[in-house]
């Protein structure tokens, strides 16, 4: 069955993806939010407020909890990863590619650009219905 285009479809392929996600992070103690928190992290090369920018981005209402918890295992150091949290991420992000791979693999480059564009686009006009919305 093909789904359309849509919330949907979308959300399908975000659930898919979470799943190879969380069978990678078994067994390393990481929850999906940590993940994503300590992705943000690795990201943060303006040195913005860490706590802000997770709750910004990953819209995780417990973005204070997951920043000082991952600081307390000593992932975290100020703004962005410290070097434990470096290291478990360059791991991670090695085995999540290679569960990817199969997904990923032989998609044609156009197809991927304008998909890119459009989720890109999607993501940027959600944060604005979020920022107007009463």
């Amino acid at each position: 069955m093909t789904t359309t285009f849509g919330p949907q479809l979308i959300g399908e392929t975000e659930k898919t993806l979470n799943a190879v996600l969380l069978r990678v992070l078994e067994g390393t103690g990481l929850t999906e939010p940590q993940w994503v928190t300590l992705r943000i992290a690795s990201q943060n090369e303006t040195g913005a407020e860490l706590v802000e920018l997770v709750a910004d981005r990953a819209h995780f209402p417990e973005a204070a909890h997951l920043v000082a918890d991952l600081t307390t295992r000593d992932l975290l150091d100020g703004q962005g990863l410290s070097a434990a949290g470096r290291e478990l991420i360059t791991g991670l992000q090695q085995r999540i590619g290679e569960s990817a791979l199969p997904i990923f693999d032989g998609l044609d480059a156009g197809d991927v650009a304008a998909t890119e564009r459009v989720l890109n686009r999607l993501i940027d006009r959600g944060r604005e219905a979020l920022a107007t919305a009463t």
